[in-house]
């Protein structure tokens, strides 16, 4: 399961704890993450609840930047690299956010591979590649290959029963 997003708490909704310099937050609700906040030799003179403070003041300032970042989606044009190696991480990273990819059945025993630009993927690999945007969300359009390049139009409907 995945755990939700800590979220701005009182105080019988956590317990803190600390272990050293460091001070665990965890939300009785178990469906949400516990959170470890480093405050160094500081957290010696605070109460939970000035901690409390402290994390909620952090979830309150991250969610004004969440409600006014507006984002924009960068697509790499068509002709250009989409993806570039790193060796550093031993794989392969979007260049931009969109990707115009290729599905095929090429890997072993039938395995799908991905094809971006002219270079394929195994499905291991392709996986590797999305983790450079782990924690944020995804939305897949298949599209026919030859228009890979076109944004699709998108129907919103349920298509059970159709």
């Amino acid at each position: 399961m995945r755990l939700k997003k800590p979220h701005v708490a009182t105080a019988d909704q956590v317990r803190i704890t600390r272990k050293d310099e460091t001070a665990i937050i965890k939300y009785l609700d178990p469906a949400v993450a516990t959170i470890h906040l480093d405050f160094g030799p500081a957290i010696h003179d605070m109460t939970d609840q000035d901690i409390l403070d402290f994390h909620n003041e952090g979830i309150r300032i991250r969610q004004k930047r969440a409600e006014e970042y507006t984002h924009i989606a960068v697509e790499i044009p068509p002709g250009r690299p989409q993806i570039e190696y790193s060796s550093g991480c031993d794989q392969w990273s979007p260049r931009g956010d969109v990707l115009r990819c290729v599905i095929d059945d090429g890997g072993p025993d039938g395995e799908p591979t991905i094809w971006i630009d002219d270079r394929e993927l195994s499905l291991s690999e392709f996986g590797r590649l999305l983790t450079t945007f782990a924690g944020w969300g995804m939305r897949i359009a298949f599209v026919p290959e030859e228009d890979i390049c076109d944004s699709p139009l998108i129907a919103l409907r349920d298509t059970v029963n159709e």
